[in-house]
């Protein structure tokens, strides 16, 4: 039942391009990337209690999860469901 409704709803590219520009979702990516890492060095400066650790827990994280982020989207580009 799920199934067949997304199989149903599922749009294509032109149709996602009209409904949000790629543009829009880049800086949508770039700007959740920014307040999780606020978040991570606010925490990090919490159970550290120095900023200077807090800034360097949260430029480690950044970078590390971009280059997560980028290989998990490789693997996803091998899965053949859901194209």
């Amino acid at each position: 039942m799920i199934l067949n409704q997304i199989i149903r709803n599922k749009s294509d590219y032109r149709t996602d391009i009209s409904s949000e520009k790629p543009l829009r979702s880049f800086l949508k990516s770039i700007s959740w990337r920014i307040v999780g890492t606020l978040d991570t060095i606010l925490i990090s400066w919490l159970v550290t209690g120095t900023l200077e650790m807090a800034f360097t827990i949260g430029s480690i994280e950044m970078i590390t999860k971009m280059i997560l982020y980028f290989f998990h989207e490789r693997l996803w580009n091998i899965i053949k469901w859901g194209k």
